[in-house]
């Protein structure tokens, strides 16, 4: 019976992907489930899974190829055994021997077996996001040691394995200089964008045509939340499973001054202001593709376990390419970290239609006053980016501030004061 391979329904504003790459060929074998091919869409990557178990049959469309939703991708045989059956002989050399014609039968001296060979190491299993990224960087899957369940590789050995040759090769001393120039197709390489790319320049050059985006900065002392860090870290991971970050404050701070300010947690809407009466806070994740931002839905009811552990979940299935569509649909307000890059101070972009989005940055010792005294502390410049058609500089200020002084003094979190 053949059944076809179909596109998958992706979300409401999801209409059509991109062929990204077969996992299988035709005559290949699959079981139900096994991942097939990797779509990429506006938003996240997709995998589409077989729908039986039994062999490829036809594929119909190739890598790079746009689809929609509905298009018919290939078919599989259920129930066939494919190309990569096993082998059911354990000696493909043994020999079967016929008695001889006539009254006599004589018997073969059998030589002694021959010592078992050594056994083979077991190939690693290779997961589809990680086998992509090495053929995309030209090195062999099977060669990175897999750090997952049963040695498994993961993107993350792939890239971790990217980023220690790239040390290596910029450690290793130059043996010969060019003495002329070098023609420019060496100098250049030309690389079609991703859909993903495509679509995150186009968002972010369409919130800066029509949003008045203005930027306000301020600077938070670090001290007191690192303190709390500090004495609770071990025993927060030991009960909830999850470490403890500045992101988990960051986000509960937000959502305490959106509820003072409710004009950054809302949009414009044709000619009408739409106020949300929830928090849905998008959490920016940078990936090898780009930047996304999946929505913690209803922040404002879940404990700092809950929104540190969201943040830790966002963040492994973005690396994975396992996000959904709608979780990265239907935020109100957004933050963004560049000081894990070691950023010092940016004006992020708004992700539009949100009116609000906060910038953190690099921590770093700085002298500051202290009354008539000079001493040094962990300051962090942060910055709120927004958009003056439905929020005001005073509104602006104050919501930062609201954020300063709930960082600076992380008890009023615990207290909602």
């Amino acid at each position: 019976m053949s059944i076809e391979i179909k596109v998958p329904a992706m979300g409401e504003s999801v209409t059509e992907a991109t062929v990204a790459r077969w996992f299988k060929k035709e005559g290949d074998a699959v079981t139900r489930d096994e991942p097939l091919l990797e779509l990429e869409t506006d938003k996240v990557t997709v995998e589409v899974p077989a729908p039986a178990d039994g062999a490829i049959e036809s594929i119909a469309v190739k890598a790079g190829d746009t689809v929609q939703v509905g298009t018919v991708l290939g078919a599989i045989a259920e129930g066939a055994k494919g190309t990569h059956a096993p082998v059911t002989s354990s000696n493909p050399d043994a020999v079967v021997a016929k008695p001889q014609e006539g009254p006599a039968l004589k018997v073969p001296v059998t030589p002694p077996p021959a010592p078992a060979p050594a056994p083979l190491a077991p190939t690693p299993q290779v997961m589809p996001a990680a086998r992509r990224v090495a053929e995309d960087a030209g090195i062999p899957a099977e060669s990175v040691k897999g750090s997952g369940r049963d040695g498994r590789v993961t993107k993350g050995d792939v890239l971790a394995e990217l980023e220690a040759r790239a040390r290596e090769r910029s450690s290793a001393p130059v043996t010969q200089v060019s003495s002329g120039p070098r023609p420019k197709a060496d100098r250049e390489e030309r690389v079609a964008m991703t859909r993903l790319r495509k679509t995150i320049a186009l968002r972010l050059k369409e919130s800066q045509n029509t949003a008045a985006q203005l930027t306000t900065f301020n600077e938070i002392d670090m001290s007191h939340v690192m303190a709390l860090r500090t004495a609770y870290k071990d025993q927060f991971e030991k009960k909830h499973k999850v470490k403890l970050g500045f992101m988990g404050f960051f986000v509960k701070a937000v959502v305490s001054a959106l509820k003072e300010i409710p004009s950054i947690n809302a949009e414009i809407e044709g000619d009408d202001i739409v106020y949300k009466n929830y928090y849905d806070i998008g959490v920016a994740v940078s990936t090898d593709k780009g930047l996304v931002v999946p929505a913690l839905r209803d922040a404002d009811q879940l404990s700092l376990a809950g929104v540190e552990a969201g943040i830790a979940d966002f963040g492994k299935r973005a690396r994975d390419g396992k996000l959904k569509i709608e979780e990265l649909q239907g935020g109100t307000f957004s933050i963004t970290n560049g000081g894990t890059f070691g950023s010092l101070m940016s004006t992020p972009i708004l992700n539009s239609p949100q009116s609000g989005i906060l910038g953190m940055h690099k921590i770093q010792p700085r002298p500051v006053a202290d009354g008539n005294n000079i001493v040094i502390r962990p300051m962090m410049y942060v910055a709120l980016s927004y958009d003056h058609r439905i929020v005001d500089g005073k509104e602006a200020v104050t919501f930062l501030v609201k954020v300063k002084e709930a960082i600076e003094d992380p008890q009023r979190l615990l207290l909602e004061v």
